[in-house]
């Protein structure tokens, strides 16, 4: 007997063997045991959740007043409130997840429907088995008997799939709920009929047996949607309901989360979350960023660095400023990307879209024509069989499946790049990227840290004072860089008057009365500054004389290089643009293999090259992180944003790599390529299925091999193709990638 002690996790209820967890944390005096870190991660957020859960009378409405509900399958279809896709028929859902969101509506309404139809079908089948095991048919008893059973299974059980199938004729956008609503309300019909006539032969049990059936397929692949929506649960639960909020004698007080305005000084304790975008004051801390960048090794955090919300401290204790709250956190953005993407749709879905317009009345017409060759030429009774055939090509053509196939792929595959720290913008991103064969990549931040220091100056710290005059006001890399060269060195700066930014090239403006230029030889050559044959990669000229020259270092990233030969490896030409002057330009792309590069390149003409590729037949990407990158990223086939770069880029883009490493292309790609593999798959079984059985229900292998598909096993089959496809596409979230 297992003497053990045994704890029970707080947040899921599983049991946990004292002596070997590995996950435990301390509140109130009290220790609290996980059976794994996600767990841990959510009591510590909000221990008081799991220590006093809320009542039931107390939960959350299925859904707020006002919610927009969407079509998984038809995203164009939006409404207030629930109810049933115009198009296809199926359950809408809510457009945006939320935490605080309640029960599935429609879950609830289905199984009830599941549970009670289940219950009343089960004698009308003891009844029918028994007639045709042991010959306990006692006539037209036994008929009037199954009817009382079966018809509150198909008009109050089933009573959903007629309201959906008429609804679907009278708009003339036929789906799975109008073959559903032809196949059952014929089986029921004839039988009522037959009943009434004193006819022997009845098929309740046929009709019962269907909706039942068609009821466990929608309770499954309900709960399948419902798992699509994990990924941006997950995201959510990230943030944590409050944080510790220094007041003005910096004192520590606990405050909502909501509650926090940009510049409040914030506290993150060891085993907390990070509450907001930020910066690191004072302390410092080893922070797990897994969860947004997908990076599995903890960063350490100091003075200066930049910490993202939903973020976990696991050591050290920091004092951070708040930088970005509510809406503008990089988490908020996530959520808000992927909820976008989960909803778009993929070209390939037109090919899906394109049969699905022919495909119920071509079924319909099959049907009738299995019903006339059975009638002609089929084996006594002959009304028996036709009508059999007819019911079951009706009920095995679900086009749900073939509906789903694209959708569910995406909404898991966008889900599980998120995981990876690959935020998709839209459908379309992930469809082209597996097809890339160029990738145009920016140097400044994208292969290179985008921190350059300044390594060497001409024309003494004069120089340094008018440049860092003249860039007080900039964001600019290169600008931070002379700021913070001044600073160190106690440089008073002077007011700037006229400046005014050259894209790509520089900037200009007076400084206590002189003319001042500073930026590359194209600035300065261009306003008349006589260089001869000397040039810098930034140069200052006061009033039309060069005065002075800086010089500055960007170490390569270190996974770069290994990430360029893994795309290299796998086909991609690579080809490097950047505004710098051509040596710095040579010595990057030497360094790391670039065969390709254009250097001293204009935000226009960077675009211009992307164009120019893709009118040699290329499938082009361009991967940048600058306000520069903006227009060459929009004219790629997929844009590719550092997360670590500007708003304007990662806007302009259809991918972004939250980590701003190159490494997560790699990974995109993989990601890309199993998508879509998953749903070529689900594409192809879908065709294949309805291929095969339509013909099989509609009974041309009954001449050959005596077989007759019941509408039962029809049924079943259809049921359990929506949900395969489904399964399938779940099977991307523990693909590798």
């Amino acid at each position: 007997m297992d003497t053990e002690e045994i704890a029970i996790d707080p947040v899921c209820g599983m049991k946990v063997k004292v002596a070997t967890a590995k996950n435990t944390t301390q509140h109130d005096g009290h220790t609290y045991y996980f059976c794994n870190p996600k767990c841990l991660v959510k009591f510590t957020g909000d221990p008081g959740k799991y220590l006093k859960p809320q009542p039931a009378e107390a939960l959350p409405p299925p859904a707020p007043p006002g919610t927009i509900f969407t079509c998984p399958m038809h995203p164009e279809v939006r409404q207030v409130g629930p109810g049933s896709c115009p198009q296809c028929g199926m359950a809408l859902e809510p457009a945006e997840i939320t935490l605080d969101q309640g029960p599935n509506e429609e879950l609830v309404d289905t199984t009830r429907r599941l549970w009670i139809g289940g219950a009343l079908a089960v004698p009308v089948v003891a009844l029918d088995m028994g007639g045709h095991l042991f010959g306990l048919h006692a006539g037209s008893t036994t008929n009037w008997i199954e009817m009382l059973f079966a018809t509150p299974v198909v008009l109050w059980a089933g009573w959903p799939f007629f309201v959906r199938g008429v609804q679907s004729v009278r708009r003339w956008a036929l789906n799975m709920f109008t073959l559903i609503a032809l196949g059952t309300g014929t089986a029921w019909l004839y039988s009522i009929v037959a009943t009434i006539k004193g006819e022997p032969s009845v098929y309740f049990e046929s009709a019962a047996l269907i909706i039942v059936l068609t009821l466990l397929g929608q309770v499954l692949e309900l709960r399948a949607r419902d798992a699509t929506s994990g990924a941006i649960r997950g995201l959510l639960g990230l943030a944590p309901k409050t944080a510790l909020r220094l007041d003005a004698h910096g004192r520590d007080e606990e405050v909502a989360i909501d509650t926090i305005a940009v510049g409040n000084l914030l506290r993150v304790r060891p085993g907390e979350k990070v509450p907001v975008d930020g910066i690191l004051t004072e302390g410092s801390g080893s922070v797990d960023e897994s969860t947004i960048t997908g990076e599995a090794m903890p960063a350490m955090k100091e003075a200066g660095d930049k910490v993202i919300a939903g973020t976990v401290n696991q050591s050290g204790s920091f004092v951070m400023k708040a930088e970005k709250v509510g809406a503008d956190t990089m988490l908020a953005r996530i959520v808000k990307l992927v909820s976008e993407a989960q909803r778009s749709r993929a070209p390939i879905q037109r090919l899906a879209d394109q049969v699905a317009g022919w495909f119920v009345p071509l079924v319909v017409a099959s049907a009738l024509l299995a019903a006339a060759a059975w009638t002609l030429w089929g084996p006594a009774p002959h009304f028996t069989h036709a009508l059999l055939a007819a019911v079951s090509v009706l009920i095995i053509a679900c086009p749900c499946a073939l509906g789903l196939a694209t959708p569910m792929s995406i909404m898991v595959g966008v889900g599980r790049g998120a995981a990876l720290g690959i935020l998709i913008r839209n459908a379309e991103a992930l469809e082209r990227l597996e097809k890339v064969d160029t990738l145009v990549i920016d140097k400044t931040g994208t292969l290179t840290v985008g921190r350059p220091e300044i390594a060497e100056v001409t024309g003494g710290m004069e120089t340094i004072r008018l440049a860092a005059s003249l860039e007080r006001g900039s964001e600019h890399p290169i600008a931070r860089a002379i700021l913070a060269f001044a600073q160190d060195r106690k440089l008073a700066v002077a007011p700037v008057g006229d400046f005014k930014s050259h894209a790509g090239r520089g900037v200009s403006g007076t400084v206590e009365g002189k003319r001042l230029l500073l930026g590359n030889a194209r600035l300065l050559t261009d306003n008349g500054v006589d260089l001869g044959t000397f040039s810098r990669p930034v140069m200052l000229a006061i009033d039309g004389k060069l005065a002075g020259t800086i010089r500055f270092d960007d170490p390569i990233k270190e996974t770069t290089a290994a990430a360029l030969a893994d795309l290299r490896k796998d086909g991609l030409r690579i080809v490097m643009l950047t505004g710098d002057n051509r040596h710095t330009a040579d010595a990057v792309a030497k360094q790391l293999d670039i065969d390709e590069f254009e250097a001293e390149v204009l935000p226009e003409d960077k675009a211009k090259t992307v164009q120019r590729l893709k009118a040699e037949g290329r499938i082009v990407a361009m991967a940048g992180d600058g306000i520069n990158d903006a227009p060459a990223l929009a004219a790629a086939d997929v844009g590719i944003a550092m997360g670590t770069g500007t708003d304007v880029a990662i806007e302009s883009a259809g991918i972004t790599l939250v980590k701003g490493d190159l490494a997560a292309i790699v990974r995109a790609r993989r990601l890309s390529r199993a998508t879509m593999a998953n749903i070529r798959q689900n594409l192809f079984f879908a065709f294949i299925y309805n291929a095969a059985g339509v013909p099989i229900a509609a009974g041309v292998l009954y001449p050959v091999m005596g077989l007759l598909l019941s509408p039962i096993v029809a049924a079943a089959a259809m049921a359990l193709s929506s949900v395969s496809v489904i399964g399938n596409a779940l099977r991307l979230r523990k693909s590798a990638i």
